[in-house]
């Protein structure tokens, strides 16, 4: 039987009659007529090498509905830049390419730095997809925006359609929609969504109480995921974090600035593959600082920080009661993924997933105790409507910075 089951604060929208893709994007073509339609992408010059932005450049030559695709180009020098200009007006749709690494962009850059916008300076997916969603806003004819990441290996174009549709169907109220899927393949994948995430929201509600805050943090199916689609006045008043905690802070800042009903998550796809982090960084003395390690650190603090500004007391004895629920929490979910992976004859290395809860542990600590250190950490970048309000005359300024680029 199909999976229909409505459970938390949120709504989900399952697969289950398997309806033509064809059909739903001829659905999308009749509503962008009124409601215009623009895909957000963060990608490394690094991925226009791979298989992955091949395969992605490729079913999108096929979709007719979109307004536009904006690209947000990372670690690129000119000549990158312009091999990407290429590449990318192959397609049908207009797309315009944010070159970060230029020379007018960093301009651009200074000018936010020198009107106090922290954070700006902080180079990674995070600025980049706060700098996408500044520039689509300068347009005052789009609409709704979606955005996925750029090393999905099994793309296929029903992700954007699955997005788009709930937030533009003139029958339904959605302003948010929340891309999830099942990771998995011959194994379990996500280990930090389900290894770190989800033992630690548990803990967190046996630490400090259940709130409707940490419910509805608990009723996505995959809060980690890169895909999420939302509508223009909900992104003009929403911050991004320019840390690994860039998900679970949009998720809140969602959850600040509308109504739980006008929220959803949707089936984008049946399984989906990416390029995997490492669990940690190489060197022993620096283990914490880099690969899904470090990604675990900032989501706790992350995490802590909203709680923090809802009114929660982080004392050191309840951050001590938090470790040791989580140690019990994420001990349960190895034991229950154990029994999905035999179940399901899947290859489940125990080992491994006992190192991984040990390091997420590890991080747990380490957050635990920079947070108690600084409260406030790494600012967020601010709302655009805030910054609109000091520069007025950004928009204009940004068209014409981009347009010049992409000459």
């Amino acid at each position: 039987m199909a999976d229909f089951f409505q459970n938390g604060s949120i709504t989900t929208l399952q697969n289950v009659s398997n309806i033509d893709l064809v059909s739903m994007e001829k659905e999308l073509e009749k509503f962008s007529r009124r409601r215009n339609m623009v895909l957000l992408l963060p990608a490394l010059y690094s991925e226009f090498e791979t298989p992955a932005m091949k395969k992605i450049l490729k079913e999108l030559q096929g979709v007719k509905y979109l307004y536009k695709i904006i690209l947000g180009l990372d670690r690129a020098t000119k000549k990158q830049f312009e091999d990407v200009k290429k590449i990318m007006a192959t397609l049908d749709v207009k797309v315009d390419v944010l070159w970060n690494d230029g020379p007018n962009m960093a301009e651009l850059y200074k000018k936010f730095d020198d009107n106090d916008f922290r954070s700006t300076n902080i180079k990674g997916k995070g600025r980049n997809v706060w700098t996408m969603i500044g520039y689509a806003l300068s347009d005052p004819n789009a609409y709704a925006f979606a955005l996925h990441d750029c090393d999905i290996v099994n793309y296929t174009r029903e992700i954007p359609a699955r997005l788009f549709y709930p937030i533009v169907h003139p029958a339904l109220d959605f302003e948010f929609n929340k891309g999830y899927y099942s990771r998995v393949t011959d194994k379990l994948h996500g280990r930090v969504t389900r290894l770190f995430y989800s033992p630690l929201i548990k803990a967190l509600k046996r630490t400090y109480g259940t709130t409707d805050y940490l419910d509805y943090m608990d009723s996505f199916r995959y809060s980690l995921s890169g895909e999420f689609a939302f509508i223009r006045t909900l992104a003009r008043g929403i911050r991004i974090s320019p840390t690994w905690g860039l998900e679970v802070s949009t998720l809140s800042e969602v959850y600040e600035n509308t109504s739980v009903r006008r929220i959803c998550q949707t089936e984008i796809m049946e399984t989906y593959e990416h390029k995997h982090q490492e669990l940690k960084s190489e060197e022993p003395k620096h283990e914490l600082e880099g690969g899904v390690a470090k990604m675990a650190m900032d989501i706790a603090q992350t995490i802590f920080r909203i709680m923090s500004q809802r009114g929660v007391t982080f004392s050191k004895e309840s951050l001590k009661t938090l470790r040791t629920s989580f140690f019990q929490e994420s001990r349960k979910a190895i034991s229950r993924y154990d029994a999905l992976a035999k179940f399901n004859s899947l290859h489940f290395e125990r080992k491994k997933e006992i190192e991984a809860v040990e390091i997420f542990d590890k991080a747990l600590k380490k957050a635990c105790k920079e947070f108690s250190k600084d409260p406030l950490g790494v600012p967020s970048l601010s709302a655009w409507i805030s910054v609109r309000s000091v520069l007025p005359e950004l928009s204009e300024e940004f068209i014409n910075i981009v347009e010049k680029d992409n000459k």
